[in-house]
């Protein structure tokens, strides 16, 4: 019997050591890769040690492409659809929690289904949206002359301002916070959105934080989108400038890997710093 739980031990470390390998392998490798010198890169590909470890490849990166002009437009992006779902999918979220109003059944299963439409198919019609919007972009009141939104921040922010998500995982929170505080609050003549703003938000703080952790690498990692919606390369995000080093019949994979070294960091940095209130939100999740 104690053989057999030994072997089963063993067996479960020697699993656990091969999958943490298979995973943590690439990111050793994207690190390695951008350190080395270009003629290794092709002849110690898989290997991830190296004769002449340099930073030439991150210096290139630079040198290369406006990376810190591209790294502050993703910044700018992925912080704004962080404020906009967690004020917004907290608004919505209490509302179909702790309000009654007539539809709200309805209008909350309509809002869920539309979680099943997959992404590439409402890319057209919003990008016609933003591109037609009235009196936006130059465009008049028919929506014509202009661009609207188009190669503009808000092209990003305004279709993710609120996402389905964001307003079901916060109505899961705040059914979980009594309804006695929103009644007391009340009759001592409080607004509806004063309770929401002084009682309820400061007890979902792990929620909103794991929210806002999603939203951050959602908005950070996203290419299509601000691929098709913005123009200019001033305009580019970090993702979408980092395709620029991949060629038609070549690749520069060591300013590649190091730019993408670098535009993991602040993701690594975010989890690191909230790891705490993100385990206890999919905790509370996982509760309810």
């Amino acid at each position: 019997m104690k053989v057999r739980k030994n072997l089963r031990n063993v067996l479960w470390y020697v699993v656990a050591v091969c999958i943490a390998t298979v995973t943590v392998y690439p990111f050793l490798w994207m690190i390695a890769t951008s350190l080395k010198p270009e003629g290794e890169i092709y002849s110690k590909s898989l290997s991830l040690l190296s004769e002449n470890y340099s930073l030439n490849n991150y210096a290139k990166v630079f040198q290369t492409i406006p990376f810190l002009r591209y790294f502050m437009n993703s910044l700018i992006l992925a912080v704004t659809g962080v404020i906009t779902n967690i004020f917004l999918g907290s608004l919505a979220g209490y509302s179909y929690a702790k309000m009654k109003f007539k539809g709200r059944k309805i209008s909350f299963a309509i809002l869920l289904s539309s979680m099943m439409i997959p992404g590439i198919v409402t890319m057209i019609p919003q990008f016609l949206v933003l591109k037609y919007f009235p009196l936006v972009g130059g465009n008049n009141i028919l929506g014509q002359g202009g661009s609207g939104f188009i190669n503009h921040y808000s092209a990003i922010v305004l279709p993710g301002a609120c996402g389905a998500f964001a307003v079901f995982f916060m109505k899961q929170f705040f059914e979980t916070l009594p309804d006695d505080l929103a009644e007391a609050a009340r009759v001592d003549g409080c607004s509806e959105f004063r309770v929401f703003w002084q009682i309820y938000l400061p007890l979902i703080k792990p929620a909103a934080i794991t929210l806002g952790i999603m939203t951050f690498q959602a908005g950070w990692n996203s290419f299509m989108w601000p691929m098709i919606v913005l123009n200019s390369k001033e305009m580019m995000t970090i993702q979408v400038g980092l395709s620029t080093f991949q060629y038609q019949y070549n690749t520069m994979f060591g300013p590649l890997m190091a730019g993408t070294v670098i535009a993991t960091l602040p993701t690594i940095l975010i989890f690191i710093v909230a790891q705490k209130y993100y385990i206890q939100g999919i905790a509370f999740t996982g509760n309810k």
